[in-house]
């Protein structure tokens, strides 16, 4: 028998959490947790003309984030998992910075850069970036030495080494680090939304909150769950492309 895809699992998944909600909101009647097939309708109506251009803020300031983040934590976690001495430098600086609470860096990074789209930006590249470059490392150190003894032999250089063991082997960390950083990252993204912009999710669902609008509010959360989703749903499709060896 045909196993299901992912997508039906997805579907599985939001009928669930639609029949919980609907049974919450009949049980307790109240404005403040409104049915979600109204939500749902005022969010079709909506939509176009209100939430979808802070929903592509909110995508463009998560995408580009992350994006450095990769840019920047890959090339740092394997020089520190390859190369031992890079570890031994590197190791001190992450373990020092890691565990400070990337939130409490917000007034600081808003004193230091404004208010505007890069500061945003470099929230969720603090977020991501750390957990990338401890995952890539982990993965490299992981690799047992044996590994590089053929291409050794064969004469492989360090580019060699990093597109044919390197790059695969820490790819399954590097995909789990960012799935779990991507949701830190997007209730980051939420909270500093809520400061000096008038684009973004956190800005519509706090706006429609001020002004006791239960049903935007809701829609609002919808969509970002939806973007929280889609995210998640492509970390998924890049593990099962990239590391398709781990489902054989």
């Amino acid at each position: 028998m045909k196993e299901k895809g992912a997508g039906v699992w997805y579907i599985y998944g939001m009928l669930i959490f639609l029949t919980l909600w609907q049974a919450v909101a009949s049980w307790l009647q109240l404005p403040i947790i409104p049915a979600p097939g109204i939500v749902l309708v005022n969010l079709f109506h909506v939509f176009l003309s209100q939430i979808a251009v802070h929903g592509l803020y909110s995508i463009w300031r998560i995408v580009a984030g992350v994006l450095l983040a990769v840019v920047v934590g890959i090339p740092l976690g394997l020089c520190m998992g390859y190369f031992p001495k890079g570890d031994r430098l590197l190791s001190p600086l992450v373990y020092l910075t890691y565990p400070v609470p990337k939130i409490a860096l917000l007034p600081v990074v808003m004193l230091l850069f404004g208010l505007d789209e890069f500061s945003k930006i470099l929230m969720i590249f603090l977020i991501v970036v750390f957990q990338v470059i401890v995952a890539v490392r982990d993965g490299v150190k992981a690799i047992p030495k044996e590994t590089y003894y053929p291409l050794y032999s064969l004469g492989a250089g360090f580019l060699d080494i990093f597109r044919e063991i390197l790059i695969p082997a820490s790819m399954p960390k590097f995909l789990t680090a960012l799935r779990v950083a991507m949701a830190t990252a997007v209730s980051v993204l939420f909270f500093t939304e809520t400061f000096g912009t008038q684009y973004g999710m956190g800005y519509f669902i706090m706006d429609a909150w001020l002004r006791v609008n239960y049903l935007e509010m809701y829609s609002g959360i919808v969509v970002l769950s939806t973007i929280g989703l889609i995210l998640f749903g492509s970390i998924d499709y890049l593990e099962r492309k990239l590391c398709g060896w781990q489902y054989k």
